[in-house]
């Protein structure tokens, strides 16, 4: 869960870039592409998922 309001709006604004990206996808090129687009950004959140998060040193 978000922390504050200021995460929650990054939350927010990064999933109305992702409906953006795909609707420009499906009026240019269509279902096919907006397929492909949608296959990519799953690639990316997943690789944002798992990725290591740096060690904070207090």
């Amino acid at each position: 869960m978000p922390s504050n309001d200021k995460e929650l709006n990054a939350i927010l604004f990064d999933q109305l870039t992702l409906v953006e990206r795909i609707e420009r996808c499906l009026k240019s090129g269509g279902q096919s592409t907006a397929e492909a687009e949608i296959e990519i950004l799953k690639n990316e959140i997943n690789r944002k998922l798992y990725q290591q998060l740096p060690l904070k040193s207090e």
